[in-house]
């Protein structure tokens, strides 16, 4: 910033010298020092009025520019300079050819544009101008080059160019087929989303008609509310909770599915069960699974939290039982054959609970069909759950219901539903019968011995010849007490007649079950027991228990049983 002019003006000056007495008025001038030219002013008139050369020279501080800007006292600005003063004394700033401002301030010189106006540049009027900091070019439109004479006032600065012209429409040409190209990529792929939406969800639709799910939605809605609420869930969700259905997450194979132990969104540990094929039969009893397990709530019975059915196989979803199946404690693991006489008792009490609320209490009698050890989940604390109703049919109470398709499992099959098809609640009583007999002895219902003639035939053949203790599992003949041994010894061969009409009921066989547990526990009296039981005191050494064959009378036969004390 420069300081072209200045005024100056005195309105008095007192002076002591008496020679300014006379005079009208007075002049004062701030002049270069070598100015001489006197005589061009007319003292005489107090009108007149001139001016003179004038320098004034200032200087910040007393170092140079060299030393300045080395300094943290250094007070020129982005995009100025530094000037020295001519007197030698301090320095000055200016701002930078190409911007104005106060060089003074951090950013008080401002880059100028040329471009703004014709004026401020000197670019031909047919070229275009480009401002820079501090500076500007000019340059000719696309498809132009520069002329000759490129000058301001050149009339032809820029002529066209005809490689570059061609260069340009190409150039233009394959931006719009470019942008063109993409608008049909663009489309294309939202047709084709669009329409794998359609079919996706076509697909949805028909995966779950087929798998039943309109027969599930009749029946939930025929149910009069009595149906549970189950989640549904997509396949993504439970393809991450089992790790896509990793092998090493597989708890077990049947004959309708595999299940895999899962983990949800939630933390939630879930076993999940996916059906092998997509067999109609088997997609039937998938549905049969879901719409049993949604009319029933006990703590003995799997409880199911949801399905997935809009895929090509249905998937169901259980809550994760945690201790493997009855039949792995007792034949399939070492280990598992030291389960407690009273685990023993427990599990078998919690499973027949289970069928008498499925025999009794559901608000439609469901008979299981497949009872059997493997079908029995155990959790940590050895709390029995019923599992797989694959088969399962719901009756009205106090009806049969006629089957075409004999359903269960061999060694666990009730002779008189095999040979008649009339299915009934005593079916699930023979095949708990024969888990009690498991129970008590710790051998398989059926031996891949074929010389082995089958447990039941075993257990009836030891009850007849006096021969129970020699079948008993060790764990059972060294905890179990000789008269509760007995008295379940006697409830299997009571559930295992093989006349139906003689088989207790559900409801009977977990009442006594329960009685026995407590008088186990000491929360009644032995004198509880019902009688027919056998009662062992310090003298007596034998009892009298209900061994009738099955075509004998339906009265207690007396046969002595020798009872260790």
């Amino acid at each position: 910033m420069e300081l072209r002019m200045m005024l100056l003006s005195v309105h008095t000056m007192n002076t002591f010298q008496k020679s300014w007495e006379s005079d009208l008025c007075s002049f004062l001038m701030i002049a270069h020092k070598d100015f001489s030219d006197f005589n061009k002013f007319n003292f005489s008139s107090c009108k007149g009025s001139d001016g003179v050369p004038t320098v004034l020279n200032w200087g910040i501080g007393n170092i140079s520019c060299h030393e300045a800007v080395e300094k943290s006292s250094y007070v020129c600005g982005e995009n100025s300079q530094c000037i020295n003063s001519s007197t030698g004394v301090g320095y000055s700033c200016r701002c930078l050819q190409g911007f104005r401002g106060n060089p003074y301030l951090h950013d008080g010189c401002q880059d100028i544009n040329e471009c703004e106006s014709p004026e401020k540049n000197k670019c031909p009027k047919d070229a275009i101008c480009v401002n820079s900091p501090g500076s500007y070019y000019c340059t000719c439109p696309p498809g132009y080059r520069r002329g000759k004479y490129f000058g301001p006032s050149s009339p032809h600065a820029c002529l066209p160019d005809g490689v570059k012209r061609k260069l340009v429409a190409f150039i233009a040409l394959g931006i719009g087929l470019a942008i063109g190209f993409l608008i049909v990529a663009l489309g294309c792929i939202w047709t084709h989303r669009h329409l794998k939406k359609v079919e996706d969800d076509r697909a949805k639709k028909r995966f779950f008609k087929r798998n039943g799910g309109l027969l599930l939605q009749q029946k939930v809605s025929s149910s009069q509310g009595n149906v549970l609420e189950a989640r549904l869930f997509i396949t993504q969700e439970l393809e991450k909770a089992t790790d896509n259905f990793n092998e090493s997450r597989i708890l077990g194979k049947g004959g309708l599915g595999t299940v895999y132990k899962g983990m949800l969104s939630d933390g939630t540990i879930v076993a999940v069960k996916k059906s092998n094929n997509i067999d109609q039969e088997v997609v039937s009893q998938f549905v049969n699974e879901v719409v049993i397990l949604s009319q029933i709530s006990h703590r003995h019975i799997v409880k199911l939290l949801g399905c997935f059915l809009e895929t090509e196989v249905p998937l169901l979803v259980y809550e994760y039982v945690s201790n493997g199946s009855l039949w792995h404690h007792l034949h399939d693991d070492p280990s598992g054959r030291m389960i407690t006489w009273d685990n023993r008792l427990c599990i078998a009490t919690g499973v027949a609970g289970a069928l008498a609320y499925l025999h009794s209490y559901a608000s439609t009698a469901i008979f299981h069909r497949d009872i059997k050890s493997s079908n029995i989940l155990l959790d940590e604390n050895y709390r029995a759950v019923v599992t797989d109703f694959g088969i399962s049919r719901s009756v009205p109470i106090d009806k049969t219901h006629l089957t075409t398709l004999v359903g269960g499992t061999f060694g666990y099959l009730d002779p008189e539903y095999f040979q008649s098809g009339q299915l009934n609640d005593k079916s699930d009583v023979y095949a708990f019968g024969v888990v009690l007999a498991e129970l008590v002895t710790g051998q398989k219902a059926v031996s891949s011995d074929k010389s082995d003639e089958g447990l039941v035939i075993k257990f009836r053949s030891a009850i007849e010849e006096n021969r129970l203790f020699e079948i008993l599992d060790r764990i059972v003949a060294d905890e179990g007490l000789d008269e509760e041994i007995l008295a379940v010894a006697k409830l299997a061969k009571r559930c295992l007649k093989l006349n139906a009409r003689k088989r207790p009921s559900m409801k009977e066989t977990a009442a006594e079950l329960d009685q026995l547990r407590r008088i186990r526990e000491g929360s009644i009296g032995k004198e509880s027991f019902q009688s027919g039981y056998c009662s062992v005191s310090e003298r007596a050494h034998s009892c009298n228990v209900d061994l009738t064959t099955e075509d004998g009378p339906e009265e207690d036969a007396p046969l002595d049983v020798c009872c260790r004390i």
